[in-house]
């Protein structure tokens, strides 16, 4: 059943984030809203294409309930996230995307409550969060502590590394 929350937002657009789970026949849009919120911060297309295989929903997260999606007011998905289990304490935020056209609309922040909710149904204490820098603000505005960097594999970069205690 999807869930729903009301949010102010910087655009003065009041939306109703409704969230439910992923599902396998939509992998094609989901993808395309990571590697459009992902180049919407102005990285070239060699990049782009370099983390395209990186940035995309799994079909065994959707199968296994841990990717969901958040509904624009058209109904069509607006943001995914992804949350994978590392061991029996830790989950990690696999992925979370939001298109470019709901990006300050709440939606983000009604993805990353879910994400945080289904890693504590994994029964983690701890969810890591390896953020794109341009990412990096609002996790620390949702309670995330910075705990250091993780190497991507692309060229020496490094990702902000943060950790949200789920209590």
């Amino acid at each position: 059943m999807p869930e729903g929350s009301r949010h102010g937002t910087a655009r003065d657009v009041v939306m109703i984030a409704v969230l439910r789970p992923a599902r396998l026949d939509e992998c094609g849009v989901l993808d395309d809203i990571c590697f459009r919120a992902k180049a919407h911060w102005g990285y070239d297309r060699a990049f782009m294409e370099a983390v395209r295989k990186q940035i995309r929903v799994t079909p065994d997260a959707i199968a296994e309930g841990r990717a969901w999606v958040a509904l624009g007011a058209d109904g069509k998905p607006g943001g995914v996230a992804q949350i994978d289990r590392l061991d029996a304490a830790r989950a990690d935020l696999a992925l979370m995307f939001v298109a470019p056209e709901h990006m300050g609309t709440g939606m983000g922040r009604a993805l990353f409550k879910k994400a945080c909710e289904i890693a504590r149904g994994l029964g983690a204490s701890e969810m890591l969060i390896d953020s794109d820098p341009q990412a990096a603000g609002f996790y620390a505005a949702m309670g995330a502590q910075r705990i250091g960097a993780a190497p991507t594999g692309h060229a020496g970069r490094l990702l902000p590394r943060f950790s949200m205690a789920l209590l």
